[in-house]
């Protein structure tokens, strides 16, 4: 593979849609992406957090990602990244070949987070073998980190190291800690030489600020119009302040609705016409009472909450 086109920008950490008797509503697909161009992303991840990336199967995987193939007529140059990473180091093997394959444009790639107190070497050795037997020279291979879900602290070192060991590749990271100091610290080691996707809408200015590529976040589902906002106007050497504090406000009022995929596959429904789309157990749909008052609040508390 020789060097493709790197993603950056606002990519959209997709929600599944699925069918109320729980099965992949595939032909959604294309309108949902299409959702998402049109409001302004650059890209979506498929399989995130949000998308409840663990709770399908590498077949249920495989048959989205051919599914999405035929967005591509529609707009070859958004961005599609597929959320890989599971325990298993043969199944993410599996799933990154797939993907690549498909021709995806990246991989973001969780640690194997069933032992979280795996060493520093262990976690090493393990990325190691990932991007050997499954990640083809030029492609982009994004870590993901999301310490307070997976229980797996990735150490700069570490990513040094694996970067040191494949300058062919092209390597990013998925920062979900949340952290303005994690954001500042990945931005002095490395500068622009990791693509660096903030996951927390509120620092998504910082992240520009400190050389960050770009952002991969729920809140894209539904506020992509304010990210693209701060976006634009990192790049035209400015800051979009009232969108930043729409993107803050609006991140408060969803983090007192957990987990993110209820609340968001219900608000799409509600505000943009989807499908009441399912979700995959343990998950379970949002009881109306709670829906309506998140709505209330929104409305409430954040400009333009339900545009």
């Amino acid at each position: 593979m020789t060097d493709q086109k790197q993603p950056y920008g606002v990519i959209a950490a997709a929600v599944t849609p699925l069918n109320q008797d729980g099965s992949l509503a595939l032909d959604d697909w294309p309108v949902l992406l299409d959702f998402f161009r049109r409001r302004g992303c650059h890209g979506a991840l498929l399989f995130g957090t949000t998308g409840e990336g663990p709770s399908f199967s590498p077949a249920e995987r495989l048959k989205i990602f051919q599914a999405v193939q035929s967005y591509r007529t529609t707009d070859p140059d958004f961005f599609l990244l597929a959320g890989t990473g599971t325990p298993s180091l043969d199944e993410t093997v599996s799933l990154n070949r797939a993907a690549y394959d498909l021709g995806l444009d990246a991989v973001v790639v969780l640690p194997p987070y069933y032992f979280r107190k795996a060493t520093d070497a262990g976690l090493f050795e393990w990325y190691y073998q990932v991007i050997q037997r499954s990640v083809p020279s030029g492609a982009a291979f994004l870590f993901y980190h999301f310490p307070a879900m997976t229980g797996v602290q990735l150490t700069l070192d570490a990513v040094a190291r694996l970067m040191d060991a494949f300058p062919d590749r092209h390597f990013g990271m998925k920062d979900s800690t949340g952290e303005p100091q994690f954001a500042l610290a990945l931005g002095a080691r490395f500068s622009k030489d990791l693509r660096v996707f903030t996951g927390a809408d509120p620092l998504f200015d910082l992240a520009l600020e400190h050389h960050a590529t770009g952002c991969i976040t729920a809140m894209a589902n539904l506020r992509s119009l304010d990210l693209r906002c701060v976006w634009d106007a990192r790049q035209q050497g400015h800051v979009d302040q009232a969108a930043c504090l729409r993107l803050e406000r609006a991140r408060q009022v969803m983090n007192r609705y957990p987990p993110n995929p209820s609340l968001y596959k219900a608000l799409l429904a509600r505000f943009h016409n989807f499908p009441d789309w399912s979700l995959r157990p343990p998950l379970l749909p949002m009881p109306l009472q709670q829906l309506e008052q998140a709505m209330t609040e929104g409305m409430t508390e954040v400009e333009g909450f339900h545009e």
